[in-house]
Parts: structure tokens; C-alpha cells; sequence
């Protein structure tokens, strides 16, 4: 896969403000602001470049007031990168291929994998099945 690439104008010009602030800023969204996401099968792509992040059967509700997953697709261009930000020690996960903010990562989910996906819903769009989102 080759690197997504844009300068942050281009990224502004593409992107709403608060998708911007939280993608391109490290920002958070407000808890409970992404509710009702689809309950079809499907595949959650990163809002900047596409690529295939989680899919519908790893999503769960974790009551923490962002969507969460206990695992991403196996093939997910996923980063973790050490936070310290807020007087905490985080891990964050980010889009390796565009470098978008995507959320955290916390050892508390469910099995299999005990990990919970903490992840901004403006930082994800869903894809029905019967949709194709770049792999």
C-alpha cells in the first residue's frame, strides 16, 4: 500500500472541521456523539483514505460512549503510538496508511483478543457488505 500523503490544506478542504480536528489534530469527539451506528454486516473504513480498518463482527458495546472493537481486520493498516498526553499513559492507534488519529486501545474488552478499540466514530465510516471498501 502506498502512503496517503496531503498537506493539511488538502486535508481541510477534504475533510469537516470536527472529522479534521480529531484525524489530523489528535483530537477526541464528545462521549455518546456517535451513537446508532448500522448493525449490518460490514467493514469500517478510515474517514481520511479508506483502507479497511474493523469489521461489523468485531464491533461491540462497550458502554464507554464511543464505538469500540475488540480487535481490528487482520489486515488493518493499524499503528499504536505511546500518549502521554492528559497526565495518562494511553496507547493511541492511527491509520498507517494516512496517518490519521483513530482512537486508543485499552486491555479491557471482551475475549478473545481482552483488548477494547476505543475509537472516534468521525474517524470511521461504515460500509454495508454488498459495498466494496479498499482492502
Amino acid at each position: 500500500m502506498t502512503k496517503v500523503t496531503k498537506t493539511a490544506a488538502q486535508w481541510r478542504e477534504e475533510l469537516d472541521a470536527e472529522t479534521y480536528r480529531v484525524t489530523r489534530e489528535h483530537g477526541t469527539e464528545r462521549a455518546y456523539s456517535h451513537e446508532g451506528f448500522p448493525k449490518e454486516p460490514g467493514i469500517f473504513t478510515c474517514a481520511c483514505c479508506g483502507a479497511a480498518l474493523f469489521t461489523q463482527e468485531t464491533k461491540y458495546e462497550s458502554h464507554c460512549g464511543w464505538p469500540a472493537f475488540y480487535a481490528p481486520k487482520s489486515d488493518a493498516p493499524i499503528g499504536e503510538t505511546r500518549d502521554t498526553t492528559h497526565g495518562m499513559v494511553r496507547t493511541e492507534v492511527h491509520c498507517d496508511d494516512c496517518g490519521a488519529h483513530l482512537g486508543h486501545v485499552f486491555d479491557d474488552g471482551p475475549q478473545p483478543t481482552g483488548q477494547r478499540y476505543c475509537i472516534n466514530g468521525v474517524s470511521i465510516r461504515f460500509h454495508p457488505s454488498d459495498n466494496t471498501a479498499k482492502a
